[in-house]
C-alpha cells in the first residue's frame, strides 16, 4: 500500500485545521461560524458592458469574510480555503430563487500573473473555480485565458485607474476552447468590475457567447 494514501491523515494530525474565526479544531471555518456569514438569499441582475450578469454571495463587509479572504490571498496563504469559498458561493445559489441553469457552461478562472503566482503558490480564483466546476459537474478550462503583463495591485485604485491598469493585460491562448461557449468567469472579490470586464472583452473577441461572472463577495473601492 502506498504511503501517500496516509499523507492527508498524517498532515491533519501534525497540522490540525483550526477555524479562522473561533479557533475550534476541525475546519478552517467551522459550521457555527459559517452560519454567521450574511449570505444573500436573492440575486439582482447585474449586467456590464461585456458581462451578461454577475453573481456574488455576500457583501465584503464584516470581520469574518475579510479574515477568510485575507488568509486565502495573503500569508498564511491557506489554499484549502478555496473549498470554503466555493461553499459560500454554492450556499448562495441554493438560497437564491432566480439562479441560472449552468448546465451548458464551462468554468474559467480569472488568471494570475506569474510573479503573484510564485509569491502565493496558487491562483485563488482557480481554486474556487475548481471546486465550483466539480460541484456543477462542468468542464474547467485552465490556461485558455492568460495574464500576459504584470499590473500594480488594484487595492485603493479608483474605478478609472483600475480600468487603465488592466488595459491589454489579458489574452487568449486557446481560442478553440472558448469559441461558441457559455462561460462562468470566476474571481474572488468583485469591486468595480474592471477585472471581469477586461477578461470578458477578451473572451468575447475569442467568440464566447454568454459570460456570467461569479465572485465570493462584492466590495466597495478601497475595501478589497
Amino acid at each position: 500500500m502506498s504511503p501517500s494514501r496516509f499523507l492527508p491523515s498524517v498532515l491533519n494530525l501534525l497540522f490540525p485545521r483550526i477555524c479562522i474565526n473561533c479557533q475550534k479544531e476541525g475546519n478552517y471555518l467551522c459550521p457555527d461560524c459559517f452560519s454567521l456569514l450574511e449570505i444573500s438569499e436573492s440575486h439582482q441582475k447585474c449586467p456590464g458592458k461585456n458581462l451578461d450578469d454577475v453573481y456574488f454571495a455576500l457583501p465584503y463587509k464584516g470581520a469574518l469574510i475579510k479574515k477568510l479572504v485575507r488568509a486565502f490571498k495573503y500569508p498564511p496563504f491557506i489554499k484549502e480555503l478555496g473549498q470554503t469559498m466555493s461553499g459560500i458561493i454554492i450556499a448562495h445559489f441554493q438560497m437564491s430563487s432566480n439562479v441560472e441553469n449552468f448546465k451548458k457552461y464551462i468554468v474559467v478562472p480569472v488568471p494570475l500573473e506569474k510573479k503573484r503566482m510564485k509569491w502565493r503558490g496558487f491562483n485563488q480564483a482557480e481554486e474556487i473555480a475548481r471546486h465550483l466546476a466539480n460541484y456543477f459537474k462542468l468542464p474547467l478550462v485552465l490556461n485558455a485565458l492568460i495574464k500576459t503583463n504584470p499590473t500594480t495591485p488594484q487595492v485603493n485604485l479608483s474605478s478609472k485607474k483600475r480600468e487603465e491598469n488592466l488595459k491589454g493585460v489579458f489574452s487568449i491562448r486557446n481560442a478553440k476552447s472558448i469559441y461558441g461557449k457559455n462561460i462562468l468567469l470566476v474571481d474572488d472579490v468583485y469591486t468595480t468590475g474592471s477585472t471581469m470586464e477586461e477578461c470578458s472583452g477578451v473572451l468575447r473577441q475569442a467568440g464566447a457567447k454568454k459570460i456570467v461572472g461569479i465572485a465570493i463577495a462584492r466590495a466597495a473601492p478601497g475595501e478589497d
